[in-house]
């Protein structure tokens, strides 16, 4: 066996390891993953153990012609977490691939087949790893559309405006349209977040998310079942669910769903099926016990926001207040200054 060769390889697999082990654990605090991660990092170190010596004998990291190829590409930045996720479950599966072929080059089969079973390992481990970074809600207002209050604009315009303005997550919530123009408006709404870098959710209808290649779907609790929803959108889609009292949210604790919206807080006119308000007393109990991102929503403005922010909330729509705003950008700013403000304070 080419020592050098399986050293870097080895050297460069567990690396890789170590990279998506300590985003489980760093970024995303996943004792399951970051015990998978070290598992995989373990075993692939223990199919080499009987060399070890001999491997780091043979290491040569001065002359190695790899190394001033390195230093001088251009082509490797990371512009993002998950950029670097993938950068390196590549590292690790390219890695485990030429230590495979070198064991089977030595008529070692047993051992070979543990590196195959590994990277086959790790393909499944960068989905895992790589899911939750998809799946994150972006923190600040979380702006949802609503024509009849937008002062005459399309809800493709609102998206623009929504989108200049700084917002960061945008909901398409389109009641009564016919579904063939419901799918025609979500489709340029989708090219106009996807080119922005927004994430875009589709309210009610996981098909029409499917369709427009949507981040994710926001149901209600008398739409779609969750465990449905998520067989149909796949793991790497984001699943957002309305509750509306104590009980729907402990429940919504043991779905596999990404968010839960808080509401309606105050009375709203813009849903015409809306319950009555749940106040903030539903807020508070939330805030204390929900262990992932909650929305609040439901009649809040800027008069009121105030009120909202005496509770640890870092995601908050406000419908009509946002699409009927006369300077949308001005409005958004402030309001962001005031989640950031009162989120620093908490």
């Amino acid at each position: 066996m080419d020592e050098r060769k399986t050293d870097a390889n080895l050297n460069r697999a567990c690396e890789g390891l170590r990279v998506l082990e300590d985003a489980a654990r760093f970024d995303l605090n996943r004792e399951d993953l970051t015990a998978h991660c070290r598992r995989m990092r373990h075993e692939l170190r223990s199919l080499f153990e009987n060399r070890r010596l001999r491997l780091l004998d043979h290491r040569d990291s001065v002359s190695d012609v790899g190394v001033s190829v390195s230093q001088t590409a251009r082509d490797d930045g990371r512009p993002n977490r998950l950029a670097v996720i993938a950068a390196n479950a590549k590292r690790v599966q390219e890695a485990l691939r030429v230590l495979e072929e070198a064991l089977k080059g030595e008529g070692l089969q047993a051992e070979a087949k543990k590196a195959e079973a590994l990277r086959f390992e790790s393909y499944t481990l960068e989905k895992q790893v790589t899911a939750p970074f998809l799946r994150r809600l972006p923190e600040g207002i979380y702006g949802i559309t609503a024509e009849k209050f937008a002062n005459g604009k399309s809800n493709v315009e609102t998206v623009r405006e929504m989108v200049d303005a700084g917002i960061r997550v945008i909901q398409y919530r389109e009641k009564y349209r016919p579904m063939k123009e419901k799918a025609a408006e979500a489709k340029e709404i989708r090219k106009i977040t996807a080119d922005a870098g927004v994430t875009f959710i589709v309210n009610d209808h996981p098909d029409l998310a499917l369709l427009c290649d949507a981040d994710g779907v926001h149901i209600g609790q008398d739409d779609w079942n969750a465990a449905d929803v998520r067989r149909l959108i796949g793991d790497m889609k984001i699943i957002g669910l309305s509750t509306h009292n104590p009980r729907q949210a402990d429940e919504s604790e043991n779905l596999d769903i990404d968010y839960i919206g808080c509401g309606p807080l105050f009375q709203t006119f813009t849903k015409d099926d809306v319950c009555d308000p749940v106040g903030l007393n539903y807020l508070d109990y939330v805030s204390r016990t929900a262990t992932r991102p909650f929305v609040a929503i439901g009649g809040i403005k800027l008069s009121n926001i105030d009120e909202v922010l005496k509770y640890p909330v870092r995601h908050i729509a406000l419908v009509s207040e946002i699409v009927g705003a006369a300077d949308m950008k001005s409005l958004v700013r402030i309001l962001n200054d005031k989640i950031n403000s009162f989120g620093r304070n908490q």
